[in-house]
Formats: structure tokens, sequence, C-alpha cells
């Protein structure tokens, strides 16, 4: 047993922002790894807010047992603005102190560890965070807990939509999570055979135009002949979202349009097992590298290894999308580009 090993006797955990498919999963975890050590675990309700609150409750294996298969968090989460100031830090600083706890895990997206990074220049004890976030916009890891399971919800979602489409020769537009970055974006439109894509990525690199999208939806159709034309939106990339544009692509160039927001069913229903399975190893992965004497890095799966990330690297460091399956499915699989290269040649 090596001596950071002895010196831990007590960690906490909390899980923050925006709840992920697969944060039980990581909360088991980390309660199963930590007793199997001998540590205690103290949990704070609802993040931070909790923290500053002192609402913690002791978490043993009888807790966490049989919550792998719920979504959300059994000891909820919360967005606290407040975390931001020095004097929030000091107080959390001086909860955790009051509880004796050693070392504390986060679990949550970017904006989450950037007050895990605040706190450490408030506490001296260790700090480890764990990617929980169906963005997958976190540097470091090659995905983030919660990501596969809203690809899935997504995917679903698409396939039934595409029966109705094909059925009325409508065109929709489904509006997916990731206002920032695309990766449900690409990855559900990839995976359902979606025409289109409007994603933040594409949006910065040339922002589309009513009147472009409106060429493509026409020469789709001179192509494949009638049928349905499905577009996968990302939120905020398109002023009023997917309904005024749906809307304006009725009233203005009389294409029967409709809209679809997936919203928070994307955060709702059994993890996937990718998900279960990355939760369970990041969590059992936060703990050991509590009792390796890490600090301020974030666990995380690279390569099909279990690595440390600092945490600042998480949120200052850019994860981008794939630049193959972007290809793939902007260029390859865009109809109106192949006949392009076909008249090409």
């Amino acid at each position: 047993m090596s001596t950071s090993q002895k010196t831990i006797k007590r960690i906490g955990v909390l899980t923050s922002g925006g709840d992920a498919p697969g944060m039980n999963a990581a909360l088991r975890a980390v309660v199963l790894a930590a007793e199997h050590y001998g540590i205690e675990t103290i949990a704070f309700r609802h993040g931070y807010q909790g923290l500053l609150d002192n609402d913690a409750v002791p978490m043993q294996a009888k807790d966490v047992l049989h919550i792998l298969q719920y979504s959300g968090t059994i000891i909820k989460s919360a967005r606290c603005r407040r975390f931001k100031e020095v004097e929030a830090a000091q107080l959390a600083a001086k909860n955790l102190d009051s509880l004796n706890i050693d070392a504390l895990i986060v679990i949550g997206g970017d904006g989450s560890f950037r007050g895990a990074d605040h706190l450490a220049n408030h506490w001296q004890g260790q700090i480890i965070g764990v990617p929980g976030t169906i963005d997958n916009d976190v540097y470091g890891t090659d995905q983030t807990i919660g990501y596969a399971t809203a690809v899935a919800i997504a995917m679903d979602a698409l396939d039934k939509i595409r029966d109705t489409a094909d059925a009325m020769d409508r065109v929709f537009i489904v509006e997916v999570m990731g206002r920032d970055a695309g990766f449900i974006g690409l990855c559900s439109a990839m995976s359902s055979g979606a025409e289109r894509m409007i994603l933040p990525e594409l949006q910065k690199e040339k922002a589309l135009t009513i009147s472009a999208l409106v060429k493509h939806i026409k020469r789709v159709q001179e192509i494949r002949g009638e049928g349905s034309y499905v577009m996968v939106l990302s939120e905020h990339q398109w002023p009023g979202g997917a309904v005024a544009l749906s809307e304006q692509l009725e009233a203005e160039y009389h294409l029967p349009c409709r809209p679809c927001l997936l919203g928070h069913i994307q955060r709702g229903g059994p993890p996937a097992p990718a998900d279960r399975i990355l939760a369970s190893e990041l969590g059992v992965h936060a703990v050991e590298l509590i009792l390796a004497g890490a600090h301020r890095v974030m666990a995380a799966k690279s390569q099909n290894a279990c690595v440390a990330v600092p945490l600042r690297e998480t949120w200052e460091k850019k994860h981008p999308l794939d630049e193959n399956l972007l290809r793939i499915q902007h260029e390859i699989f865009n109809p109106v580009k192949k006949k392009q290269q076909r008249a090409a040649l």
C-alpha cells in the first residue's frame, strides 16, 4: 500500500451541470472503488450548490448497487453561478475541511471542471474530474459519459421521423443538442442517413443561407425524385431554431416542412452499454488517481487507455470533430455533391 493510499480516508463526490446518462454509473463506480480501497465516500447533493450548503450524505455500496441502469443522477445536479466567486470557493473549502474530506471527485463537463480548478486555488485536497456531458466537447477523452446514449436517442427519433417523412414526402428539421459542438449532430445525421446537417463547426466555416438550403433540397428532389428530406440542426445554429426555419421554408418557398425538437429527451432513458462501461471505468480510474497522488486532472479514456489530463487543458484545448466522419457525411454521402462529381468526370 502506497503512502498516499494510507493518507486517503474520505473522499467527496458531486455531479454538476447538465445531467448525462451514465452519471449514476460513474457515482456507483466511485463508491464501490472507494469502499474496495477502504475509503469512505461523502456525496454532495445538487452539485456545487450542495457543496456550499454542506448538503452532504454518506454513500455506501448498498446505496448505489442498483443504479447502473438509471439516467439522471440520484445525488442531483445544478448549475451554480455563485461558485465563480472567491468567497464561494473559500466556503466550499471550509465545508470540505469540516467533513475531513481528503479529495473531491467532480463528475461533469468543462464548466464543472472550471469550478473544480477554481476550488483548487483555495483548498488543499486533491481534485479529480470525470467527464460527464452528452455534448462530448471535453478535450482529452475520446468520449464523454452520456454522449453514446444521446446519439442513440437522436438516431432512434430520426429513424421514426424518416418513416412519416417518406409517407408524406416532407422535409423534416430535427433539432438536437450541441450549441457549441456538433458531435451529436454529426453522428446522429450519419447514423440515420440525414440529407443535411447544420453544425456549429460548419457554420463557423461558412454560414448557411436560406437560399442555399432551398437549392440543396430542390436538387436532392431532382436527383432522387419525390421523397423525404431530413435535416439535422444543432441548437442555436439558426435564428429561431427548427420551428422558425420550417415556417420560413413553408411560407416563402412552399416546401411542406415540419420541425421536431428533441430537447431534453436526449438526456433521459437507460444509459447505453458504452456509457455504462465508460462511466464504470472512469469512476474507478478517478479513485485510483487519487490514491496515486494525482491532483487537478481529469480521469479520461484515450486510444483505449485510461489517462490523466490536466483540468485546464479540458477547456483550453479544442476537442475537434472527426474529420473523416465529417468528410464522409458532408461530401461522400451528399447526393448533390455526388451528382456534381459524376458530371465533372
